[in-house]
């Protein structure tokens, strides 16, 4: 989740075509199309196999503080707390911030390949696995917390975040869960405009439960399984409807940046961040704070960055802000975490595997698209469709996402193209099983039904 910090003041906007306009901005050629990738891993330490606070001698802050002193990385405060890391002036590496409940998140930098994508995470792991062992912390890829209890989960000091743990529960069910016990891998993608910016939106939000399948990671509970494969994906089910889902309206006719932002003006606000404090507005209208309406600042006006951050309150399977982001897949190791950009990336950066994924899904239904959704948490690849499963959709789909980054033809110094990061997901589909149920095979035939075997064998 991003960390907002102070900076020079932002425009003031005053009108709906100006918010229009910002999304529109983000629009760039194809030479120009960048690749982000954002990856969570559950802290935990070693020797007790416990949740990791943030204070103490085995906390996060001093995780944290650890990577400023060897390695180089930069505060960002809040209130005088390290709240999130990030690289001096000039130099590439992203920024590394906490989820609510301690989830440890890099936010890569935009690069140009897959390959970059990889080198990116090699060394954050290596530093985090280098900073961590003296301090007993572990890292964890799974899409949920697999043994603690949300009571037990320790809270950041964040202020956002006690904007949000307040408003959850008025919204939904699951809303707590879903901050403190998941992690994903994010994927953040360019388009060229309007027209490819609808063509790759309507793809990815059609394929999204296709990806939650092939990367569903998430079967347990508070050390028992829990009946899902995804159970993060199922967790999204009850956080809150009006900012998450599969969004019908993309595939209707006159998707445009415009129609979005009257989605997002729709959307219930959280908060407005000033002089350094988060002012809760949860459940007010962005479009009155845009009138200079807003109860808790009246006569004040938004700036583009008020309008930036509301767009990050906003949870549906693929979000746009000023590039499109895939928010489909479970936390994973190390190898998915690259394999996730990669099949986004060859499925909408090269022309004829965008055309060829559009053939795949264009005529499927709004009622089978949220068919998939709701179904895939529990089933995965074996999620009836029509006469197929999902297992043969993702089949194609990787198959196209193949050809897509075989034409892109980007190699590294070995001569190796970025197709070499699709081998995990070829490895899954190969045998049909996630990584769930390759887990709860080990559950059943080799941990004696326990889960803490998991902290060590599925650990980075």
């Amino acid at each position: 989740m991003s960390t907002r910090q102070d900076g020079v003041p932002a425009p003031t906007v005053r009108s709906r075509d100006e918010l229009i306009a910002w999304i529109a901005a983000g629009s760039k050629p194809a030479s120009a199309w960048r690749i982000g990738t954002e990856h969570e891993k559950f802290l935990f330490t070693t020797d007790t196999l416990r949740p990791v606070p943030y204070e103490g001698k085995q906390g996060v802050r001093a995780l944290m503080e650890g990577l400023i002193a060897h390695f180089g990385w930069e505060p960002i405060l809040e209130n005088g707390t390290i709240i999130a890391l990030k690289r001096p002036d000039g130099e590439k590496g992203g920024t590394v911030s906490l989820e609510p409940g301690g989830q440890f998140e890099l936010s890569g930098a935009p690069v140009g390949t897959i390959h970059e994508t990889g080198a990116e995470t090699r060394e954050h792991l290596e530093q985090v696995l280098a900073v961590g062992r003296p301090l007993r912390i572990g890292f964890l890829g799974v899409g949920f917390s697999p043994n603690w209890t949300l009571a037990e989960t320790p809270r950041m000091p964040k202020q956002r975040y006690q904007v949000m743990t307040r408003y959850m529960p008025m919204v939904g069910k699951r809303g707590l869960d879903m901050m403190y016990r998941t992690c994903t891998i994010q994927v953040n993608l360019d388009f060229a405009g309007e027209a490819d910016m609808v063509k790759k939106f309507r793809v990815s939000l059609a394929l999204q439960p296709v990806v939650t399948a092939m990367f569903a990671c998430s079967p347990f509970t508070e050390g028992k399984p829990n009946g899902f494969l995804s159970y993060r994906s199922e967790v999204w089910r009850d956080t809150d409807k009006a900012r998450t889902g599969m969004l019908p309206f993309v595939f209707e006719p006159g998707m445009s940046f415009e129609r979005y932002v009257d989605y997002a003006l729709a959307v219930p606000m959280y908060f407005v961040y000033r002089g350094g404090r988060y002012i809760d507005t949860a459940g007010a209208a962005f479009g009155d704070f845009l009138a200079g309406r807003l109860p808790q600042l009246p006569g004040e006006f938004p700036t583009q960055d008020d309008w930036s951050d509301h767009l990050t309150t906003l949870f549906p399977e693929v979000r746009m802000k000023r590039f499109l982001e895939m928010r489909g897949a479970d936390g994973g190791r190390w190898r998915r975490i690259c394999a996730v950009p990669a099949l986004w990336t060859g499925l909408l950066y090269d022309p004829t595997a965008l055309d060829a994924a559009w053939d795949l899904v264009k005529d499927w239904s709004a009622p089978e698209r949220q068919g998939l959704r709701d179904q895939v948490p529990r089933m995965a690849l074996r999620t009836p469709f029509r006469r197929t499963t999902v297992l043969e959709l993702a089949r194609q789909a990787l198959a196209i996402a193949r050809s897509g980054l075989g034409r892109r033809a980007c190699r590294n110094a070995k001569g190796e193209d970025e197709r070499i990061f699709l081998e995990p997901v070829s490895a899954i589909l190969h045998d049909g099983l996630t990584p769930a149920d390759e887990i709860l095979l080990r559950y059943e035939r080799d941990w004696g039904r326990r889960t803490d075997p998991l902290f060590a064998d599925y650990a980075f």
